[in-house]
């Protein structure tokens, strides 16, 4: 008699529900055993049909996988400081060689894109996690490219090939993409909205470095060459926003350099921007290229700040803090801010120079040298013969921004014939009208206050711009006015003024040649030079006494000066000087358009004037050369009679070179009155027939 095995006396024992559970265990845990068996084993290239099938549908475009398709299971994929459950499943991690993304069938279809590829990579590697292709996502923590080459496309009317599922309509599977890395990439964009024709090329760097990946870039935007290169991190997260991505860039766009270093968080959404930005260039108009915004031209600058962006859902803002730099030879600083998601974007701010060259100013107004103008990008189209700057205006970039910004210059440096210290101003941009209001300079002693509003709305044309330009001078020194005239260094007296002018143009010349309106001065209670009144009088016998015994200064009763504009032509109503010692009246017109001069001197002595050869002078031409001549039949006469009765009596001859003046009042107490009436411009467009006035002057 012999035993049973121990096993089977063991599996006797048991009860059945017991097998049964074991049994049960027993296939549960060798099913994922022979499942990983399998995919582990397995030739994955038998499933690239059902996986290309899946990645065309969440991509909504074709998607091929041409080379081999491989399958390991790791952790590579997960998040990093995860510590849940899920930290221990096994990822697939799939390694696929010679892809091909295709451009949106519907879109090379309607919008007549290419119906080339989008994209072809060489390898790609990525983990997929399991559980979310349970609700049909494709969650990929890291996908890494290896060489790829990446055409992005995008039409006139803004339909792209980087826009996924762009008829908005929901897919069946869904991409979501966390990490992306970068090796021996080459990525072109071909944009007809920004005329961009640009190519980027990147590859890894060695380890022990904050950056990653090394680019250059270059080719054609908003016709300009541009051209750069930089360095980035090696890893670039688009979901986790606590990872600042390190960015270092040098570009170069035409005459403009851009160098910025900084980091950027969460760049799928570009959540914050911080770097530091330096720009430099010939002329900030030269940036619209670039940034898409209107900027005036200016002379070469170079600026030094600290940009932080950020964007949401309702547009993106940008902040130009505590910026530094150079225009010409000036200095500037202040804070920009610039915000989008509204009809246009807003740029709003403070600029401060603390030392202005007011030369530095021209460009604005195209009134610079052809030298600047070069310098600066522009060519030149001032006539040599024109004094007035020809230079169009670019109204059709106003509309692409709304701006608010305070400008001041602390200190003016100037020539010595423009008496300006200090600048203040407040400028407006709304919907293609640019206001300066108010205009403020401290000049001469006094205060010279403006308002210039223009209107490029379209109103009057595409390239027209309607003009308002308000003046007002006030206690403006004579003396500090005229510094480089030294018969008025001893002169006294203030100036006061006020000037209203509207017109259609799109150049300072145009706008003046065209201008309406009406121009007021005057002088009162103060004093002139006595030698420089004998002068304009041609009073030969005083002029000598006054060289001998000295200048003085001769009692300036009033100055009254009275012109209309009509059509760019001013016409005098009053001009006139009246002192204790003589009485200048001026006829004549001053023609903007054609920058021609034609004026008549009269000088009318009060007292007796010995040796005086008191005729009419004649101020003519263009604003380049004017001439100043004499009344050569008066000076005639008078130097005929004096040969005459020279022939009776040599005491005789000095008789016609005597002048005898009226020392009743003159008009000026009406002309007083008459120019304190505030002038009044028409609407622009318009213009106001003169009516003809009678006064002395004629």
């Amino acid at each position: 008699m012999h035993a049973e095995p121990l096993d089977l006396n063991i599996r006797k024992s048991l009860p059945r529900r017991t097998k049964i559970a074991w049994a049960i265990a027993a296939a549960v845990l060798a099913f994922p055993a022979c499942v990983l068996l399998v995919l582990l084993t397995m030739d994955w290239n038998h499933a690239k049909p059902w996986l290309n099938a899946r990645a065309s549908m969440a991509l909504g475009r074709p998607f091929t996988i041409a080379g081999d398709l491989a399958l390991s299971w790791d952790k590579a994929g997960l998040t990093a400081g995860d510590q849940t459950w899920r930290a221990w499943l096994p990822w697939p991690h799939l390694v696929a060689r010679d892809i091909h993304i295709g451009n949106p069938a519907a879109l090379t279809v309607a919008h007549a894109l290419p119906a080339g590829e989008m994209a072809h990579i060489k390898s790609l590697a990525f983990s997929l996690n399991p559980l979310a292709l349970l609700s049909k996502k494709i969650v990929i923590p890291m996908l890494r490219f290896e060489a790829p080459v990446i055409h992005l496309q995008r039409d006139i009317k803004g339909h792209n090939n980087w826009t996924f599922n762009q008829d908005g309509k929901p897919l069946p599977w869904q991409l979501e993409l966390q990490g992306l890395v970068l090796s021996q990439a080459s990525v072109h964009l071909q944009d007809a909205i920004k005329h961009a024709d640009v190519t980027a090329s990147m590859d890894t760097l060695k380890a022990g470095t904050p950056y990653g990946v090394a680019w250059q870039l270059q080719g054609q935007f908003n016709g300009e060459s541009i051209s750069g290169s930089g360095k980035a991190g090696a890893v670039l997260s688009l979901q986790q926003q606590n990872i600042p991505y390190p960015i270092l860039a040098n570009l170069r766009m035409g005459q403009t350099l851009i160098t910025a270093q900084g980091t950027l968080t969460k760049p799928a959404d570009l959540v914050a921007l911080d770097m530091q930005l330096k720009v430099s260039g010939v002329s900030m108009g030269r940036l619209y290229a670039l940034s898409g915004i209107y900027l005036p031209e200016t002379p070469p600058f170079a600026t030094a700040g600290h940009l932080i962006g950020q964007l949401n859902r309702h547009g993106a803002r940008w902040s130009y803090d505590k910026f530094t730099g150079r225009l010409g030879a000036s200095d500037i600083s202040g804070h920009l801010d610039y915000q989008s998601g509204q009809a246009r974007p807003l740029l709003t701010g403070s600029v401060v120079s603390h030392l202005l060259q007011l030369a530095d100013l021209a460009p604005l107004i195209g009134a610079d040298s052809r030298a600047s103008q070069a310098k600066r990008g522009a060519a030149s189209v001032q006539p040599a013969n024109k004094r007035l700057p020809v230079e169009p205006f670019t109204p059709e970039r106003w509309d692409s921004v709304d701006a608010d910004i305070h400008f001041s210059a602390e200190k003016i440096l100037h020539k010595k014939s423009l008496p300006i210290n200090k600048l203040s101003t407040m400028l407006h941009l709304h919907d293609s009208v640019l206001s300066l209001a108010p205009l403020d300079f401290d000049m001469a002693g006094g205060k010279l206050g403006m308002q210039i509003k223009l209107d490029a709305s379209g109103s009057v044309g595409k390239q027209a711009i309607k003009a308002e330009i308000k003046a007002s001078a006030r206690h403006l020194r004579l003396k500090q006015l005229f510094p480089t005239l030294q018969p008025l260094q001893a002169s006294a007296g203030e100036i006061n003024a006020d000037a209203s002018l509207s017109a259609v143009g799109n150049s300072v010349a145009t706008l003046l040649g065209a201008a309406n309106g009406e121009i007021k001065m005057l002088i009162n209670q103060g004093t002139i030079s006595k030698l420089l009144l004998e002068e304009m009088g041609l009073n030969v016998g005083n002029i000598i006494v006054t060289h001998v015994l000295g200048d003085k200064q001769v009692k300036l009763n009033c100055m009254a000066l009275d012109m209309g504009v009509t059509q760019g032509l001013m016409q005098t109503r009053y001009f006139m000087m009246d002192t204790d010692a003589a009485i200048l009246m001026v006829n004549g017109q001053i023609d903007l358009a054609q920058e021609q001069l034609d004026l008549t001197i009269k000088p009318n002595s009060k007292g007796l004037r010995v040796f005086s050869l008191s005729a009419p002078l004649y101020v003519r031409g263009d604003f380049i050369q004017p001439q100043v001549t004499i009344d050569k039949g008066v000076l005639a006469m008078r130097v005929g009679g004096a040969i005459a009765l020279a022939a009776l009596a040599p005491f005789a001859a000095v008789i016609p070179f005597v002048v005898t003046g009226s020392s009743e009042n003159s008009a000026c107490a009406k002309l007083l009155a008459e120019t304190r009436v505030k002038p009044v411009a028409p609407p622009p467009g318009k213009t106001y027939r003169q009516k003809p006035v009678p006064h002395a002057n004629k």
